[in-house]
């Protein structure tokens, strides 16, 4: 039998297990609010641990894709300099909007404060493609 030490603040089996990289639920990660509006949707997306330029944003086909990028380097040292802890994290994710083929990245307004991201879409009617009359041809 081995006995593992613990201090009250610090249990190994928690500390490794609440970890991101352990958890199975993605559905916390890039939460979205999407509101409508008369003229406008707005999309209320949380990054938490993000900043404003581990974000960016792209049309891709008639979508809006959003992708977010962090880098996390927590270190401790004691009196002598050496290592106590040293934790890294790098996270990635991204979200993907169908917002049609007439928005352009122009139309699109978005600012980032205290972790959410905030994405203004204005609504636009579809231009119709105006058949033209084609007349199938009678032979002889």
């Amino acid at each position: 039998m081995m006995l593992v030490p613990r201090r009250r603040d610090f249990d190994l089996f928690d500390d490794i297990f609440n970890d991101p990289f352990f958890s199975t639920n993605d559905s916390k990660i890039m939460q979205t609010d999407i509101k409508e509006h008369d003229d406008s949707f707005e999309l209320l997306i949380d990054l938490p641990g993000f900043n404003r330029e581990d974000i960016k944003m792209n049309i891709e086909d008639g979508y809006l894709v959003v992708n977010a990028k962090t880098l996390s380097d927590d270190e401790e040292k004691d009196k002598k300099g050496k290592f106590v802890r040293r934790e890294r994290y790098y996270g990635e994710c991204s979200r993907s909007f169908y917002i049609g083929n007439d928005i352009t990245e122009d139309d699109i307004k978005a600012n980032f404060k205290n972790g959410t991201l905030k994405i203004e879409v204005p609504k636009k009617e579809e231009r119709k493609q105006i058949n033209e009359k084609k007349y199938i041809e009678i032979g002889d």
